[in-house]
């Protein structure tokens, strides 16, 4: 089963995207997810001109020897472009295998450790009042777990808060980064009233998340965290920038709130302290980020020996082929958590169509042979690159901080 052609698409249908596809001599068509929100011509340009090259002629079958192919003979590794090119190839092959096995991919990973996937999704608002009425908005859905954010006050901007419209969520925008104010003082005094007013009004028979978006020093987030236990989070995320891995020692040791972090992270290196030494809950490395399906299995195996489950990423920048195929893998793994889902705006449904379906606040990738996602290049075609960046945040006296 040799391939033939690979080729990449970067189109905009929405957000962009870069899709890679891979063909072969039988006849059978694998596409993976290349999208790096930012660096989106970085991924296509190398897996265009030094990785699709590579391909040609190679056995679709050997999956495990062309992600080492592929890894091990770059010699400067782990590196975001790298490993998100590797993972489109990495999905694309498994989209092929399932196909030729005429299987879901999830059954070929070992079959369903569970019915259906239980998804969070977002709350949000300018004020308390907007942020209850769109929580209840998602409890209608039927979500059972919801991430809650809310402007802060004093603040011109706050992550996670969607301008007016109704659009999914979208922080990149501009030719240029858009430049964010930020102040820790009133977001630690705010924090704690949002989520408490959140459980006085819809009780505890929901689970909560917030996003902290790496933005408090260490001492900071566990002060965060210990003004949030008795309101009972499903987690934190990223409380605190995490290249430094024993940070999350200081967190650990003043809070019992449950921590989630890994959305930027790109390898089993870039958590292997915080699983093995217990220092995290959740570790939420993405398929599209972590070198693929075959690399975000190896993630979630070495966390399943010390007791952390899967919370993946699934902002809407990543396609709905990365979200596919994270479905993929959270039907089969003994220790899944959660599954991040925040939809995708139109019309990505021109170019993407989908076997998955959700409901009920849960989600099940489809029956369909390979990753169930199929891509229509001439669609692509009619939504042109839109270059976007996102945001860099600036404390208020110019300093720049973590965004």
């Amino acid at each position: 089963m040799r391939i033939i052609d690979a080729r990449v698409a970067v189109s905009s249908p929405g957000r962009n995207y870069v899709t890679l596809i891979v063909e072969t001599e039988d006849g059978l068509t694998g596409i993976g997810d290349a999208t790096l929100n930012g660096r989106e011509l970085a991924v296509a340009s190398y897996l265009r001109d030094h990785v699709c090259p590579l391909l040609i002629g190679r056995d679709a079958r050997r999956i495990e020897d062309t992600w080492q192919y592929l890894y091990r003979g770059a010699y400067w590794r782990r590196g975001p472009v790298t490993m998100t090119a590797v993972a489109a190839v990495d999905v694309a092959l498994w989209d092929i295998k399932g196909k030729a096995a005429d299987m879901p991919v999830y059954q070929l990973l070992g079959g369903a450790a569970r019915d259906g996937v239980m998804l969070y999704t977002h709350a949000s608002g300018e004020t308390l009042a907007d942020l209850h009425e769109d929580f209840q908005a998602h409890l209608d859905q039927g979500f059972k777990a919801i991430r809650v954010q809310s402007a802060i006050p004093g603040l011109e901007k706050t992550y996670g808060i969607p301008a007016p419209g109704g659009e999914v969520y979208e922080p990149a925008s501009g030719s240029r980064p858009q430049e964010d104010r930020w102040d820790t003082a009133p977001y630690l005094d705010f924090a704690p009233q949002m989520v408490a007013s959140i459980r006085e009004e819809f009780g505890y028979g929901t689970h909560l998340l917030h996003d902290v978006h790496h933005r408090l020093s260490p001492i900071e987030a566990a002060r965060l965290g210990k003004a949030l236990e008795p309101h009972r989070m499903l987690w934190i995320e990223d409380p605190t920038p995490a290249e430094d891995q024993s940070a999350f020692r200081t967190i650990r040791q003043h809070t019992t709130t449950p921590l989630a972090v890994g959305e930027v992270f790109n390898s089993i290196w870039d958590c292997q302290q915080l699983i093995t030494e217990r220092l995290i809950d959740y570790i939420r490395a993405s398929v599209s980020h972590a070198g693929g399906i075959t690399h975000l299995r190896r993630i979630f195996a070495l966390a399943d020996l010390y007791g952390v489950r899967s919370g993946s990423h699934g902002a809407g920048d990543l396609s709905p082929a990365s979200f596919a195929a994270a479905l993929h893998v959270d039907m089969s793994i003994p220790n899944f958590g959660v599954q991040e889902y925040m939809g995708h705006r139109p019309p990505a449904d021109e170019v993407f169509s989908v076997s998955y379906s959700i409901s009920e606040g849960h989600a099940h990738p489809g029956d369909v042979p390979g990753i169930g996602v199929t891509f229509d290049e001439e669609a692509a075609a009619r939504h042109p690159y839109d270059p976007k960046y996102l945001p860099i945040n600036r404390r208020l006296d110019g300093t720049v901080h973590d965004w």
